[in-house]
């Protein structure tokens, strides 16, 4: 039995290319770097801030804390009204509430509770787990586990809901299933969107019967 539905925050809920490519590329000119490359806006959907500014900086740390005194204080919501939702969250969440418990296990670190707010999505989750919890990002599994101990789950018995490499191997490293989202990633169990999510569950819970 399923118990507990853990989202993956970009790529996910929303689509971000546009708003993390924006993002990345604001401080990095603010420091006079130039924009991402095609490979780095890749990574720039799935990996911790703290990772793509560390590929950046390449081992340089002045380099590398000039990126990281950009984003103080700075005003997300510029990129926050590039986050491209697949419809209204809000509903759709509270709806599958009613039958789960639900978390947010995400890369993001400093933009998630503002995040959270812009989405309007407060009170829904039960745990919240992120890189700002100072615990190492995906694809290792410690924000999974945490959202996992902050629920009180246990890992048989929840789903983590991703559309990436990174997602899917920090799922299997906590011992949870997996539920693909999108054309990023490869799996047997892959939907398109979310709007699907409520069949694959459904699925999900079949086999294990």
């Amino acid at each position: 039995m399923i118990e507990l539905v853990m989202f993956d925050a970009d790529g996910v809920l929303f689509d971000s290319t546009e708003s993390n490519v924006a993002y990345y590329n604001w401080i990095f000119a603010k420091v006079g770097e130039a924009p991402l490359d095609r490979d780095e806006e890749i990574a720039a959907v799935s990996y911790a801030a703290s990772e793509v500014f560390a590929a950046r900086a390449r081992g340089d740390a002045a380099k590398l804390g000039a990126m990281h005194a950009v984003t103080r204080n700075m005003d997300q919501t510029p990129f926050f009204k590039m986050l491209r939702p697949p419809f209204e969250l809000r509903p759709f969440m509270l709806d599958l509430k009613r039958r789960y418990k639900l978390g947010l296990a995400t890369n993001r670190s400093a933009t998630v509770p503002a995040l959270v707010e812009h989405l309007d999505l407060g009170g829904v989750f039960d745990a919240v787990a992120s890189a700002l919890d100072k615990v190492r990002p995906k694809p290792a599994p410690d924000i999974l586990r945490l959202c996992l101990d902050r629920a009180g789950v246990d890992p048989a018995r929840a789903v983590y809901v991703g559309d990436s490499r990174v997602d899917r191997e920090a799922a299997e490293s906590a011992g949870t299933h997996f539920i693909g989202v999108g054309s990023r990633i490869e799996h047997d169990r892959l939907i398109a969107t979310i709007a699907d999510l409520q069949a694959a569950l459904e699925l999900l819970a079949a086999t294990r019967t």
